[in-house]
């Protein structure tokens, strides 16, 4: 599903890590031949290459791709009734230069996760050094307040999802600076990745929010 944005997204990230391009047509290949069940999760890695010690990847002009694949997680529960959201301690670092990449350093979504299973939240609201909502641990995030549709930039933090491209693709959605209080205001707010399509928010922070709301938005959106 939405094999086009992945490899757009694997392009583009490799393109700013300063990774040599790599066969798109062989990889497409390659996962193609990956899968082996209807429903399934297949995990691509494009890694720099091989090279010895240190960080300089001068050199080193071959890519290497690691595909894996796992059971597709059940995530009906959520999607039909609602998850509740909390808020997380830990802040995003601002990083311009990564800002809405994909990339394998995830020691930030560890905390988080582990900062996570300490509540009893499905999910937490994560916010940068400068207090701007960004996204949650797992997936992107939208609200709508007043009948307009937003989500935030990823311009200092964050990861860009293919199913949040989707959506901008097909629907009406503002992107912006939004903070707490904009989030506390909102009348829906949802949360989506590839692997969830697109989840309610029954609650945040104690307050209900309206899932009848998202599932208006996304009516007509193949997920």
């Amino acid at each position: 599903m939405l094999w086009d944005l992945h490899l757009q997204r694997l392009v583009e990230g490799a393109k700013r890590l300063l990774i040599h391009s790599f066969d798109v047509d062989e990889l497409t290949s390659q996962v193609q031949q990956a899968i082996s069940a209807p429903e399934q999760v297949v995990k691509v890695l494009i890694s720099r290459g091989q090279s010895g010690r240190g960080y300089s990847p001068q050199g080193i002009e071959s890519p290497c791709c690691y595909i894996s694949t796992a059971a597709l997680p059940d995530y009906s529960g959520w999607q039909t009734q609602g998850i509740r959201l909390g808020i997380a301690d830990f802040k995003l670092a601002q990083q311009p230069a990564l800002a809405g990449l994909k990339h394998n350093n995830r020691l930030e979504q560890v905390l988080i996760k582990a900062e996570l299973i300490k509540t009893d939240v499905d999910e937490l609201v994560v916010l940068d050094q400068s207090g701007a909502v960004i996204e949650v641990s797992a997936a992107n995030l939208m609200f709508s307040k007043d009948g307009i549709w937003f989500t935030p930039y990823l311009d200092q933090a964050g990861v860009s999802g293919v199913m949040r491209q989707h959506i901008l693709d097909q629907r009406s959605v503002s992107e912006g600076k939004f903070y707490l209080n904009d989030l506390q205001q909102a009348e829906a707010i949802l949360i989506c990745n590839a692997l969830m399509g697109v989840v309610p928010v029954k609650q945040f922070a104690g307050q209900t929010k309206n899932i009848e709301l998202v599932r208006q938005f996304v009516s007509g959106v193949e997920l």
